[in-house]
């Protein structure tokens, strides 16, 4: 039997954060995932009286913190000018989980060189190293989004962190979409490293360099590019993510976190999210 628990972004629902924690319940969520990078959710923004406010009223939903997303958006962690301001936010970030009883933070990084002498490489080693040392001691981790690069590329990066403090927040629609990766396949690759998950669907419409989507929104829609062209996100079990063989997958190897929706797109998101709540809970039961 698996112990999977469903999840909502709350941010998802695009309502104040209270009618987001509301709603999350209402729709049957155990637990929710917070943007937390601008804003009042900021981290610099939240006294230590607010910090408890927020999860008192989380709590009395009957809800629990899955993980934080501090995603900070650029090219991540790849340019070695910005990562000095970045690694203090994202500890900044990492001591906020702690404070609302998660140990999850998650976020892109940036595109993982596969070449293992890209200069680009090291700069990312040495921010996720810097991170996951300060996860170690906070007891909190900080989870690498997939997308980007396939599973197999991932997976031998974080072989060369040495640190217990970095995993996967897996997005098996970023895989489908961007990388033309199998989530399943994606499962028994990072199965070490697998913290959290994002339950999301997609299809790729057109085959290009997953860099090139990636930079197009680090450059902030800057590009010569129209990501509508290449892949489309869809509402759960609509897309390319094989539910059934991704859910077995984790399930064989022993994840008992969350799945937790996230749903960017779409005129109706509370309608999609519900739906995606339903959906799962009749996958599960097949698990």
């Amino acid at each position: 039997m698996n112990n999977f628990k469903i999840g909502v972004m709350v941010d998802s629902f695009r309502l104040s954060l209270e009618d987001g924690i509301r709603k999350a319940a209402e729709v049957g969520a155990a637990g929710i995932q917070i943007y937390s990078t601008s804003g009042d959710m900021a981290p610099e923004n939240l006294s230590a009286k607010r910090r408890k406010e927020i999860l008192d009223l989380i709590r009395s939903y009957g809800l629990v913190v899955s993980a934080l997303c501090g995603d900070l958006g650029g090219h991540g962690f790849t340019r070695k000018e910005d990562n000095a301001w970045k690694i203090e936010k994202s500890k900044k970030i990492m001591d906020l989980a702690r404070d609302l009883d998660t140990n999850v933070v998650t976020t892109h990084i940036g595109v993982v060189p596969e070449d293992s002498g890209n200069p680009r490489r090291e700069i990312l080693q040495e921010a996720c190293r810097t991170l996951g040392k300060y996860g170690e001691s906070v007891g909190a981790c900080f989870a690498i989004e997939t997308g980007p690069e396939p599973a197999s590329t991932l997976g031998a990066f974080l072989k060369t962190l040495d640190t217990k403090g970095v995993g996967v927040n897996l997005d098996p629609a970023n895989l489908v979409m961007v990388a033309g990766d199998d989530p399943a396949a994606a499962v028994e690759t990072l199965k070490d490293y697998i913290v959290h998950t994002h339950a999301k669907d997609g299809v790729m419409l057109k085959k290009t360099q997953p860099e090139r989507i990636y930079n197009f929104f680090a450059e902030g829609g800057v590009g010569d590019i129209k990501p509508e062209e290449y892949f489309r996100e869809v509402p759960l079990g609509e897309g390319s993510v094989n539910f059934d063989k991704y859910l077995n997958a984790l399930n064989l190897v022993g994840y008992k976190g969350f799945l937790t929706i996230e749903r960017e797109v779409g005129n109706d998101p509370e309608g999609d999210i519900r739906k995606a709540v339903d959906f799962l809970k009749k996958m599960i039961v097949g698990c």
